[in-house]
């Protein structure tokens, strides 16, 4: 009698672990936008600055035994790259604010979390990022189609070929491919989980956050109607994702670092914060000011890089990606963490 019961406890215990493990849940963050999404802090950058005493203590937290941590609990994927999370998840050879958020995320929840980074440099909202309910912008569409024809028929006449002149609909087909393809991502993430990380295997995904990170590309001609294909964008995430609260962070446009704001830059910044005024938006979306937490180190060198020694320990590339400043990726991204936990105590 006394093993049956045994048996029955250890079976039922079985029963109830597996069920527990079942429902845990994966926490999963969808960063996108555009090439400052994807990353541009040079990995060499990051060593450099991780080693120096000057700089070191700023990434201490990212490292252990004086190698960057590799994130059992914490995994990325971006594209075609996947793992658990650590340096290099950038553009090539380079790194970008998944890290500092990323390392943010994990230390806040038991639960495991995975990075959905949808990211293409040169993508506008205008374009390629335009959500469904944005629709076209027919008199803007009318005049790149007759451009885009009188490309093709000159091209014609000075090679002797007869290709098709575009279509409208050609044209088409490009607007809001980047935003079919962010949700592509996210959807093979979340039907995959278990098979792009076997070690999350037995648990539920769950999504808890967004994060956008893009904007230079709309100031060219675009930045007045970025306000309006931003609260739809938003709101057309939501519906497709069916969440329809979900945390929303913006790290506001600023590449201008300590210098007013300017332009198209002004104008793309302040219809990004403007959505922290949107009702519907109240509680659940956080917009900063990403020039705010300028590398003024880098900033001050850059105007000379090519004559200065120091420009390889200091930045990495040009002032549209933020210098390619690891220091300022970290703190954009800890400003990322920042804002998403807060929302997150928020919805609470």
């Amino acid at each position: 009698m006394r093993s049956s019961l045994l048996l029955l406890l250890t079976v039922g215990l079985s029963a109830t672990l597996s069920v527990q493990a079942a429902e845990k849940p994966v926490k999963v963050f969808i960063l996108a936008g555009q090439s400052n999404m994807e990353g541009k802090a040079r990995n060499k950058l990051l060593e450099y600055q991780a080693q120096d005493a000057k700089t070191r203590d700023l990434f201490a937290h990212l490292r252990k035994d004086d190698q960057w941590i590799q994130r059992d609990d914490v995994f990325i994927k971006f594209l075609d790259r996947k793992g658990p999370l650590t340096i290099g998840y950038g553009s090539p050879d380079c790194t970008g604010v998944e890290l500092e958020f990323g390392t943010m995320m994990g230390n806040h929840f038991e639960d495991p979390v995975i990075l959905v980074k949808a990211a293409w440099g040169g993508h506008s909202l205008f374009k390629n990022f335009r959500s469904p309910s944005a629709g076209f912008p027919d008199d803007m569409m009318q005049k790149e189609l007759k451009d885009a024809q009188a490309r093709v028929a000159k091209e014609n006449e000075k090679n002797q070929k007869n290709d098709p002149l575009p279509t409208l609909d050609d044209l088409k087909k490009e607007y809001g491919s980047s935003y079919r393809n962010m949700l592509a991502e996210v959807k093979d993430v979340m039907e995959n989980y278990a098979t792009l990380f076997p070690q999350l295997k037995g648990t539920t995904p769950e999504l808890a956050g967004f994060v956008w990170f893009q904007g230079f590309n709309d100031i060219f001609g675009a930045e007045q109607e970025y306000a309006s294909n931003m609260r739809h964008f938003i709101n057309d995430v939501r519906k497709d994702l069916n969440a329809p609260k979900l945390p929303f962070v913006i790290g506001a446009l600023g590449q201008n670092g300590s210098k007013p704001a300017e332009g198209g830059m002004l104008v793309v910044r302040e219809a990004q914060l403007s959505m922290n005024e949107v009702p519907e938006f109240k509680g659940n979306l956080k917009a900063f000011r990403a020039d705010l937490l300028v590398d003024k180190a880098a900033e001050e060198m850059f105007p000379n890089w090519q004559k200065e020694p120091e420009w390889e320990h200091t930045g990495s590339d040009r002032p549209y990606h933020y210098f390619g400043s690891a220091i300022w990726f970290t703190r954009i991204g800890h400003a990322m963490g920042e804002s998403m936990l807060e929302l997150l105590k928020a919805g609470k």
